[in-house]
């Protein structure tokens, strides 16, 4: 004898309806390509940071990197040799470090980091803006106010 096995219509709506809902965020998540974002994404190394006033920008010995990935993360450190140098929002000891995710502006070339963790507490909850520029392998890191007063140089790595 042999018996039919009905499964109500409900079942099978419900089943689809579980399975579209469980894949949504892989299918809705944009990259940070597809947000703008695929020049700068990658691991550049620092090669100058000049600082100073608006067109009177010196340089400073410091080194390090920035680190930009696909799923919109941003990562940074950059050190002074100088381990005595004066603390600032952005460093203590002469070490700045902070991470954060990232939405890029294309039409201004800007970037918007909202910091998650950082050396100098403060800046955790902060949205930080960059200007920044791509050619070839080198980004160029500006404040969206020249009076900042600095300028970041990176080569990709």
């Amino acid at each position: 004898m042999m018996t039919k096995l009905r499964i109500p219509r409900f079942a099978l709506v419900l089943a689809l309806a579980l399975v579209l809902l469980a894949s949504v965020p892989v299918f809705a998540r944009a990259s940070a390509t597809d947000r703008g974002a695929g020049s700068i994404v990658g691991v550049w190394r620092m090669t100058s940071l000049e600082v100073g006033t608006a067109g009177n920008l010196q340089p400073v010995p410091y080194s390090g990197q920035i680190v930009f990935t696909k799923s919109g993360t941003m990562s940074v450190q950059a050190m002074n040799p100088d381990a005595n140098a004066a603390d600032t929002p952005y460093t203590r000891n002469g070490y700045e470090a902070f991470y954060g995710t990232f939405t890029v502006n294309k039409a201004t070339r800007n970037f918007v980091v909202t910091v998650e963790s950082a050396l100098a507490r403060d800046l955790i909850g902060q949205s930080l803006t960059r200007v920044f520029r791509v050619s070839g392998d080198t980004l160029v890191l500006t404040p969206p106010d020249p009076a900042e007063g600095w300028r970041a140089t990176y080569q990709r790595v």
